[in-house]
């Protein structure tokens, strides 16, 4: 017995705002009978006692602490500068005016 009839895919389709045609109707019901089934198989398959997981690696965070490093100073950041106003970078205008 299929998991998913043309019809309650049509009802589907009608409720998702899809125009399907006949043939694709059978396509996707079949694919969708398809996919129910093999979830239906491993529904039956998992245990209660095995904790579900979205990975079968578990992931984890590794991240250093921060520590102040020692930096350039604005001088030397600025020093070979192409152009330089008020301790910042000077750049090409690339937006219009006001922008």
């Amino acid at each position: 017995m299929p998991a998913i009839s043309r019809d309650e895919v049509a009802h589907l389709a009608r409720l998702s705002r899809l125009a399907l045609t006949d043939d694709e109707l059978d396509l996707y019901a079949g694919q969708l009978d398809s996919i129910l089934t093999h979830v239906a198989q491993i529904s039956q398959v998992a245990a209660a006692d095995v904790p579900t997981t979205a990975s079968p690696n578990p992931e984890t965070n590794v991240t250093r602490p921060d520590a102040e490093q020692p930096c350039l100073t604005p001088e030397q950041a600025l020093a070979m500068a192409p152009a330089v106003d008020e301790q910042r970078f000077m750049v090409p205008q690339i937006l219009g005016e006001g922008q």
